[in-house]
């Protein structure tokens, strides 16, 4: 099995499958060789599932071109303030703004004070999950955290939300 060893001043070992579909194992400064591999069989299921997991979302979503990034980055521009408008009424929150930005590990996210910003990559996806994206950071601004109460302000709002977020997974 082919993977990069990243050793450090850890307690434990770690599986990571990036991006681009390699395998990352973390690991203690003093853990021998044999532990890794052993470590390495026995998740080796884990392993290949999100292997294949990942290969396929890069299939489905490839890298964008420069040329639809920009139609992306458009896109999103002209979509996403409408919506956050339209729910943000419907939630009763008010965002003090929005930024597009090119970020690859999240769709959306909140700030402190309460800046909404989106990844113009969340336009390659189904119009049912940009909403669920847009419902889930408006919420951030009730509840800054993932709670129960969280999720409650989005069932409110969309109650099929699991399913629209299944829909960013694929």
């Amino acid at each position: 099995m082919d993977y990069q060893l990243i050793r450090s001043k850890r307690k434990t070992l770690a599986i990571e499958i990036t991006r681009d579909a390699r395998l990352v194992v973390r690991a203690p400064l003093r853990c021998s060789q044999a532990r890794i591999e052993q470590f390495l069989q026995e998740k080796q299921a884990w392993i290949a599932l999100h292997l294949q997991k990942m290969q396929q979302r890069r299939e489905n979503h490839p890298e964008p071109t420069p040329e639809e990034e920009a139609c992306l980055r458009k896109k999103a521009r002209d979509l996403l303030p409408g919506l956050m408008a339209r729910y943000a009424a419907q939630m009763n929150v008010y965002p003090t703004g929005i930024t597009i930005t090119g970020a690859r590990t999240r769709f959306g996210s909140c700030s402190p004070k309460n800046r909404l910003s989106f990844s113009f990559r969340l336009m390659d996806y189904p119009m049912e999950a940009i909403e669920y994206v847009v419902v889930h950071e408006l919420a951030h601004i009730l509840h800054k955290n993932h709670s129960a109460a969280f999720y409650a302000e989005i069932e409110k709002i969309l109650p099929d939300w699991r399913e629209r977020n299944k829909l960013l997974k694929q």
